[in-house]
């Protein structure tokens, strides 16, 4: 049994590595530990993440004591894993083949063998759930018999449809959702992996068990098993706002869905969120209070009612009825009023708060929209009509105005803090990193900004086995250029982070857009809590 090796990942996480392998003893190791740390419930732990051989823990760092948290997990990572582990057996019905499995024939010939033999020896062993990541639900499952071990796409697939059971590497699984995907289809199933409105939400656990079964083709009814199941009805009468224009990007936000990491769920929320708690404290709001998230203007509406409102973050250029709305302030309106913003002055995503809070459906415990994984209302349309909670006195706060914060025009430079997977670049890297201005490309989104530096990153060439990703963190790809990791980030990625933003400086990064520019300083754990304590104090007396 190796020795526990704990890395700081950011200031607001750390990751405790039970192993240097794929092992199924390890990975219970991971499981049991993970579950221990949920149920000890350690106060300001937001999340608890077990995946191949390694445990990733979430946490508050204005209420979390770092040291104490990694004391805890040296002692309970030695704790033996058996009767920890409750499991299930799940069995997942495939039609092999035809359009179900467009990849089985050409996996077949690579391996030497006949479909029936593929199909055979894939459906022929139980596989062991290591961990659920890259999408809500997804199970990596494994191993699958050597002999159809199949390298991924050379060209991925723009599409894989919902139910597609793929192969790569000796790891098997299920898609639970149409997405993007490099892994050889040979098969599909009518199995929802993941569905919001299901308790537990995703089917699969760490830990349990799949067994596939082979059905006849033409036996299952794809369309109606993957049919969009329709959102729950809510009739909107009284207090609301109505999207007149939506603009390039206008979302409902709020601190996002902390505590489903390890069933694959993105934490999503604002990306700039101080700016969210300040629009909402301005108002009268609770500070996680749902409110709009406007992406760099464009954007009109209709609020319905009379009441207050308060922006806050980018500078759009916003009109009240016609006037000038001041940002970092409480506004009063009158029924009817037309809210309108125009373009972009500095920043890039404002934050509109409404009193009494947006109250659409939460889903999974959060309003939150996250587009990448299809939870949460979507991006807001013309017509759409959103219900504005009443200000109740149990549930509002005082009113307060925002400190103002500088807006970055053009670029910013924000601080990291080195790791959690430094080991895997030479000496230099983080220097080299600094020392670079880079671009955010337009392939960016929510989920990361894709950034281009006059030169690569040198990394290890290796590839890494998939681990937690953190808020923040400097994924590098095998191309050397960075993705810096945002709000709708996966919650497992195969590639190693060099660095991760400090908290403090995430709203900083959120209020950039492409054809900005980023730089980046290393900086100590000491001056990233400095500079949340600086944050939070100067929203605490504005």
């Amino acid at each position: 049994m190796s020795e526990p090796r704990i890395r700081d990942a950011g200031d607001a996480a750390i990751v405790v590595e039970l192993g240097q392998a794929i092992d199924a003893a390890v990975n219970a190791r991971a499981i049991a530990l993970a579950r221990r740390l949920r149920d000890d419930a350690i106060d300001g732990v937001r999340d608890v993440v077990a995946t191949y051989r390694s445990v990733a823990v979430f946490f508050d760092p204005r209420r979390t004591d770092v040291d104490a948290l990694k004391a805890r997990l040296l002692e309970r990572s030695d704790a033996n894993p058996a009767g920890v582990m409750p499991t299930a057996t799940i069995e997942v019905p495939v039609e092999y083949g035809g359009d179900a499995g467009p990849d089985l024939d050409a996996l077949a010939t690579a391996s030497g063998l006949s479909a029936a033999d593929v199909i055979a020896r894939h459906s022929g062993r139980d596989y062991r759930v290591f961990m659920v990541g890259f999408l809500p639900g997804f199970a990596y499952l494994g191993p699958v018999d050597v002999s159809i071990a199949a390298s991924r796409q050379a060209s991925p697939r723009l599409r894989v449809a919902p139910g597609s059971v793929g192969v790569a590497g000796q790891q098997t699984g299920v898609y639970p959702q149409a997405s993007p995907g490099g892994w050889q289809i040979i098969g599909r199933t009518t199995t929802r992996p993941f569905h919001a409105r299901r308790s537990p939400a995703s089917l699969f656990a760490a830990g349990d068990s799949v067994r596939f079964v082979p059905a006849p083709r033409g036996s299952l009814d794809f369309d109606s098993a993957w049919t969009a199941l329709p959102s729950p009805a809510q009739v909107v009468t009284g207090r609301s706002v109505t999207v007149v224009r939506p603009g390039l990007m206008t979302t409902v936000q709020d601190s996002g869905r902390w505590g489903r990491q390890h069933d694959g769920v993105p934490v999503s929320g604002a990306m700039d969120m101080a700016s969210l708690h300040g629009a909402n404290r301005a108002v009268g709001n609770g500070a996680d209070d749902a409110a709009l998230e406007v992406t760099l203007g464009g954007t009109e509406l209709r609020v319905d009612h009379p009441g207050a409102l308060a922006l806050s973050g980018a500078d759009l250029d916003a009109t009240l009825d016609g006037q000038a709305l001041p940002l970092n302030a409480r506004v009063e309106h009158p029924a009817g009023s037309l809210i309108r913003f125009g373009t972009r002055r500095r920043g890039a995503r404002a934050y509109l708060a409404l009193h009494g809070g947006v109250t659409v459906p939460p889903c999974l415990g959060s309003r939150a929209t996250d587009l990448s994984s299809g939870l949460g209302g979507g991006r807001l349309r013309a017509d759409d009509r959103l219900p504005i909670g009443d200000p109740r006195p149990e549930r509002s706060v005082p009113a307060s105005p925002i400190a103002p914060r500088p807006l970055p025009a053009g670029g910013a430079r924000v601080r990291v803090l080195p790791g959690p997977n430094d080991d895997w670049f030479p000496r230099g890297a983080l220097d080299r990193l600094c020392a670079t201005r880079y671009e955010i490309t337009p392939e960016s989104n929510r989920m990361g900004y894709r950034l281009r530096g006059a030169e690569a990153l040198p990394r290890d060439a290796r590839e890494m086995i998939s681990d937690a990703t953190v808020p923040g963190g400097l994924q590098v790809p095998p191309s050397g250029q960075p993705i810096l990791l945002l709000a709708d980030r996966q919650v497992t990625g195969g590639y190693p982070i060099i660095a991760t933003v400090i908290t403090a400086d995430l709203p900083v990064v959120g209020q950039l857009a492409p054809g900005d520019w980023i730089e980046f300083d290393a900086c100590t754990r000491a001056d990233a809590l400095a500079a949340l304590a600086q944050l939070d104090g100067a929203a605490d007396h504005a």
